[in-house]
């Protein structure tokens, strides 16, 4: 619902100027820049958490956050925000990565924390949540698509560059709905720890995948899936 036609109403149509002020009035709710989205998988945590308190980041985790911030702030962008599920994994892989970004503002979520966005298809025998959870995260995790990924406000001047730091079933949900992709094949993608995808919204709305799950810039060893 961000195209130009459904942010005027047709209704108030100015009989004398007709076609020439629609026309104005679109190019008013035009959208001008891009939004670069970095989708930051959280950093291994310790599994054996009972609590989601427990789960936090292994040693490991805490080094490949180091690895994902230094490798963010080496593109030399100008971060707008970073924003993160306030599950503790993801809070704590971006207290260490915005070390490397001082100054980014940082702003905690429910939407984005971890669940089960939609069955799967094909389904898979290792995973099988209660049918209970698609409804209850699925609506939540949907909902966090709709909130954060679209075209820039027509307000907005120069290009943005955003970081979400959040999960795997998440982010490879909301790929999935911005590439226009059928979302019950989420799960046939894969992430790694500290993982960076990137998308690109044009302001007419085209979606553009650069990168997915990229992790080329930890050194082999400590590269986990978990």
């Amino acid at each position: 619902r961000r195209e130009p036609l459904a942010l005027i109403n047709l209704k108030k149509k100015n009989e004398e100027t007709g076609e020439e002020e629609l026309a104005s009035r679109l190019d008013h709710c035009k959208a001008k820049a891009t939004r670069h989205i970095f989708l930051i998988r959280h950093s291994q945590y310790h599994l054996d958490g009972r609590a989601d308190k427990d789960r936090t980041l292994t040693p490991l985790g805490r080094e490949q956050a180091e690895l994902t911030g230094h490798r963010l702030a080496s593109l030399g962008l100008k971060f707008d925000q970073i924003i993160h599920s306030s599950m503790t994994r993801a809070t704590e892989t971006t207290e260490i990565i915005s070390k490397h970004l001082p100054g980014v503002k940082k702003i905690s979520t429910d939407l984005l924390r971890e669940g089960a966005p939609i069955e799967p298809d094909p389904p898979v025998s290792h995973w099988k949540p209660e049918a209970v959870q698609y409804y209850e995260d699925g609506a939540r995790i949907e909902a966090a698509f709709r909130n954060f990924i679209h075209r820039a406000d027509a307000k907005q001047e120069e290009d943005s560059y955003e970081i979400f730091v959040c999960h795997a079933n998440v982010i490879r949900y909301i790929v999935c709905r911005a590439l226009q992709f059928p979302p019950e094949g989420w799960l046939r993608l894969s992430l790694n720890n500290g993982s960076i995808t990137h998308l690109v919204i044009r302001p007419n709305g085209r979606v553009a995948l650069r990168t997915l799950g990229d992790t080329g810039f930890m050194p082999p060893d400590k590269i986990t899936r978990t």
